[in-house]
């Protein structure tokens, strides 16, 4: 289908999700938000895709909400009504929030900032161009920052995300703090090169058993919000489930017939409550 602020697209088995608004410096509007969902099941409905690359079109990877149009009338982008307090947030801009569990890699080209970080800990994997900057304004132009730290505090240091929402659009770190605290895990010289780097890495994972990936994935990702007993037993139940996918006989198989294995498709998206 489509879209009006994304590009999305496929290179052999991986999808590329890009943002397409590089006059704002790809700034999420209303129709962004609104595409986004659409897009990841699209791609995660896709039996030829495994792997899905999320990037940014222009100087910038996300920007964030679109200040200009929030000044304009916040209710169309943060939508028509307030969300109620006690109800969940769904996190429908992301992969795992629209039931799409085949692996992401965040291609970060130039500027990530303020809410761009929520595709960060969205993704599985991040590496970033050697331009790459990030920062958190949120503070700075009177808005909460909390979604993007409380995801960002599972991954890199507490002391640092503090320092990035507090010091708001005063402040900012390049690509090389960004791999000292573990936010990235490779820097791409010379930026150009950052849409190859990412095709590569996606078509290595993509060479192993896709239906293997999503469960492993799962395991991983559900783990965050379980005790290690609760989490175990989890992982286990996912190990089990897999027994019996043609996948888990065809590994063996490839592998003592010395061929390429012949992986079954990684199935359809989760359903997600609306």
């Amino acid at each position: 289908m489509g879209y009006e602020t994304l590009i999305v697209e496929k290179r052999g088995h991986v999808g590329w999700l890009i943002f397409n608004r590089p006059e704002s410096m790809n700034a999420m509007n209303s129709v962004m938000g609104r595409e986004l969902p659409l897009a990841w099941r699209e791609l995660g409905d896709d039996d030829d895709v495994r792997v899905i690359v999320q990037t940014g079109s222009g100087r910038g990877f996300q920007t964030g909400m679109d200040v200009k149009e929030v000044s304009n009338d916040p209710n169309d982008v943060r939508g028509d009504e307030p969300r109620p307090k006690g109800e969940s947030y769904e996190g429908r801009t992301t992969a795992v929030g629209n039931g799409v569990w085949k692996p992401v890699i965040c291609a970060i080209n130039g500027t990530c900032a303020g809410a761009g970080f929520h595709f960060v800990m969205g993704a599985d994997i991040v590496i970033a161009s050697s331009n790459a900057v990030f920062l958190d304004p949120h503070v700075s132009v009177g808005q909460v920052s909390a979604l993007e730290p409380i995801g960002l505090i599972r991954r890199i240091p507490f002391e640092a995300v503090a320092r990035m929402v507090f010091t708001g659009r005063h402040e900012r770190f390049g690509a090389e703090r960004a791999r000292e605290l573990g936010l990235i895990s490779q820097i791409v010289d010379p930026p150009e090169n950052l849409g190859d780097e990412a095709q590569a890495l996606a078509e290595k994972i993509a060479l192993n058993s896709p239906g293997a990936l999503m469960s492993s994935k799962k395991a991983m990702w559900r783990s965050l919000e379980m005790g290690l007993q609760e989490s175990l037993d989890m992982g286990m139940g996912l190990v089990a489930d897999f027994w019996g996918h043609p996948d888990d006989r065809e590994g063996t198989l490839a592998f003592v017939e010395k061929r390429e294995p012949r992986w079954a498709p990684p199935g359809k998206a989760e359903e997600t409550e609306s």
